[in-house]
């Protein structure tokens, strides 16, 4: 995929210049069934003059039932506007496979239909000569069905086995209650019996972004996520700009740690500074400022030379000195300050 370019001018939003926003679900938009802080009122603001999709790694749901989650939390949202990753999987499956093959499904109802609707014949049996397992995240997901995953994957590849396809890796997922176990923990468990590796098809692997683009026409898209590891990390790989909002998984002292590859073009509090002049991030002489926030890196020491007023500055200042290092946060000595987490959780 081509990488996209962006052009925008200092202090401009971050939505300056973008014509399609693509955003996350878990920890963007809501966690469990309720909407978070802000989410609903500036992603209906964002859609204006825009194209407002969704991309999910959560293969547990339909992309009808997730439209309907949305229109109901006030995002008037259709079907094809959510890019989920069996629809990902399925691509990938398609080239694997011939037409018309079992395939054993360990997930829920949104995979299945997805397999379905891709003319494929669905089994949970590995008894069934399934040609290729496809595994998802869904609550009712269980030892049972992990079994008969590591009973149909037993022999290698190369050895004659069947594909193995993951929609995602993701190893938790937000909840209501609190942050729960994602599709990676599951996926995992069954790596560990038969000591091979699944073929992912969602987040941070390109295609489920390059169908996102295909389907919308996106000339210069913006990615929502929570995640470094997948969000992230997938949209840097697909060239597309992106911002981490601070509502879901990753924390500030994530962002601090980020490696290179995961590093967002945009560090957001929550959704309404979508809308915001985004501050000029200046690094020189080993001082970032941000605002009113300066840290500077002195050896093997991170200091606040000044906090500014907003919480945030402090964290993009933060990150931009160490990021601008190259150096991994292991090698310096940072205060609690700039880590401190002030941002609405999950």
């Amino acid at each position: 995929m081509a990488l996209f370019t962006r052009r925008t001018s200092r202090n401009s939003t971050p939505l300056e210049g973008v014509d399609t926003v693509l955003a996350d679900l878990d920890g963007v938009v809501y966690a469990g069934a309720r909407a978070l802080p802000y989410a609903v009122e500036s992603l209906n603001r964002a859609r204006d003059g825009r194209t407002l999709a969704y991309i999910t790694n959560n293969a547990s749901r339909t992309d009808i039932s997730v439209a309907a989650h949305l229109s109901d939390l006030g995002l008037q949202t259709a079907a094809d506007e959510v890019v989920t990753s069996p629809q990902a999987a399925m691509r990938l499956l398609a080239s694997l496979v011939p037409p018309g093959s079992v395939i054993l499904v360990v997930g829920g109802e949104g995979l299945v239909n997805e397999v379905e609707k891709a003319g494929f014949v669905v089994t949970r049996s590995a008894d069934d000569a399934p040609a290729a397992v496809v595994q998802g995240f869904a609550p009712e997901v269980g030892w049972a069905h992990l079994a008969e995953a590591a009973f149909a994957l037993k022999l290698p590849e190369a050895e004659g086995g069947i594909p193995w396809i993951a929609t995602n890796t993701d190893w938790t997922i937000p909840q209501a209650r609190g942050i729960a176990p994602g599709n990676g923990t599951l996926v995992s468990a069954v790596h560990t019996v038969i000591g091979r590796l699944a073929t992912v098809a969602g987040k941070p692997e390109v295609p489920i972004f390059e169908e996102a683009v295909t389907r919308f026409g996106a000339q210069h898209p913006l990615f929502l996520g929570d995640r470094l590891d997948t969000d992230i990390l997938g949209a840097n790989r697909a060239g597309i700009a992106s911002a981490l909002v601070l509502t879901g998984i990753d924390r500030p002292k994530h962002l601090l740690a980020a490696p290179q590859g995961s590093q967002p073009t945009y560090i957001l509090g929550d959704l309404r500074e979508l809308h915001e002049p985004y501050p000029s991030v200046d690094v020189s002489d080993g001082v970032a400022t941000v605002g009113g926030a300066r840290v500077a890196i002195d050896g093997a020491d991170v200091r606040i030379l000044s906090v500014g007023e907003r919480p945030v500055d402090l964290v993009r200042a933060g990150t931009a000195a160490i990021w601008s290092t190259g150096r991994a946060i292991f090698g310096f000595r940072v205060p609690e300050e700039l880590y401190a987490d002030s941002f609405h959780k999950p």
